[in-house]
């Protein structure tokens, strides 16, 4: 059965098992429909599961059992090359470290995904980058190394990059993590700005109540379910 014809992203019945000499369960026939546009807040305690299912949502893991659609596509039926494109080209990607290479400047770090597409010319890569990079307030850092930046400065980097290929769906893990309170609130606000801007979908793993809250939805990972919050 195909995926819900208005939904960018569907988990459909999905389980996951850590391994061991008794498999843990982690996700128990667990469904989620995400809309195109929309904004989703994962929540739960540590340990529930929410980096295993934001790995499932982006191909990074595979389910026991279930179906993981994207477009429309159950990607859970896809061999390496195919997952790999869906990742450049459907799929960004923020996480709690920005893991920007320290040798390449912002702008670098930005066009790294680009470099395996070769549907858009580099230069309507850079200026895309670099339009992106302005409306972020980096402009004028856009030739200096991640060492040369603060926190807040390099996680918005990591933004723009998760943008750069026109995402369908950004997936984002406890990417406020590492910030101090007020690059935490600017981070969220500059999130949702971009959700309604670009119109890519947004899931969101976090454990702030605040960055929850100014998602559209909260889901809430509970005994290996989903539940509305």
């Amino acid at each position: 059965m195909p995926a819900v014809q208005d939904a960018v992203m569907e988990l459909r019945d999905v389980s996951k098992s850590y391994p061991g000499t008794v498999p843990i369960p982690v996700l128990r026939a667990a469904s989620l429909r995400v809309e195109r546009g929309e904004t989703v807040a994962l929540v739960g305690p540590s340990g529930s599961g929410k980096s295993t299912l934001l790995n499932l949502l982006g191909t990074l893991d595979t389910p026991d059992s279930g179906s993981v659609f994207l477009c429309g596509q159950d990607v859970t039926r896809l061999d390496a090359q195919g997952l790999a494109r869906v990742r450049n080209r459907d799929l960004g990607f923020i996480f709690q470290s920005h893991h920007l290479l320290p040798q390449c400047s912002v702008l670098e770090n930005v066009l790294l995904p680009t470099l395996a597409n070769l549907g858009h010319s580099p230069a309507q890569a850079e200026e895309r980058a670099r339009r992106l990079l302005d409306r972020v307030g980096l402009g004028p850092r856009i030739d200096h190394l991640p060492g040369q930046l603060s926190g807040g400065e390099r996680q918005r980097a990591a933004v723009v990059r998760a943008l750069i290929q026109s995402p369908q769906v950004v997936l984002a893990d406890e990417p406020t993590g590492a910030l101090d309170r007020a690059n935490a609130e600017s981070l969220g606000r500059l999130l949702v700005d971009l959700n309604r801007e670009e119109g890519m979908a947004l899931v969101v793993v976090t454990h702030s109540l605040e960055l929850a809250r100014q998602m559209s939805r909260i889901v809430e990972l509970k005994d290996g379910a989903l539940l509305p919050a």
